[in-house]
């Protein structure tokens, strides 16, 4: 499994990031080539003090050619064009193998 994490600091206008994100941004994510699920989060909160970002999201794809192949994808390149849409305060993006733990 590999992981994309996209962490949004606060936008200048936060109700509009919502609403925008949620509307407009979700469904094009949802339509993803090889993305297997997502989630997301306008909670976002720090064990101490304040959380340095206002909104997460999370995307599993079978691996990291999936991901690269999702993201040069023409869907791919409208899903990424379209958050300067919502994100004003801009996006950190990060992707990472997922290793399953057991206890």
């Amino acid at each position: 499994m590999h992981r994309l994490l996209v962490l949004y600091p606060k936008p200048a206008d936060p109700d509009h990031f919502r609403d925008y994100y949620v509307a407009n941004h979700l469904p094009l994510v949802m339509n993803w080539p090889g993305l297997l699920a997502w989630r997301y989060s306008f909670d976002v909160a720090a064990t101490g003090g304040e959380a340095p970002y206002f909104a997460v999201f999370e995307g599993d794809f079978a691996d990291a050619a999936a991901l690269a192949a999702a993201r040069a994808s023409p869907h791919g390149r409208r899903v990424a064009a379209d958050v300067a849409n919502y994100a004003t305060g801009g996006a950190v993006v990060i992707h990472y193998p997922v290793q399953d733990g057991t206890g």
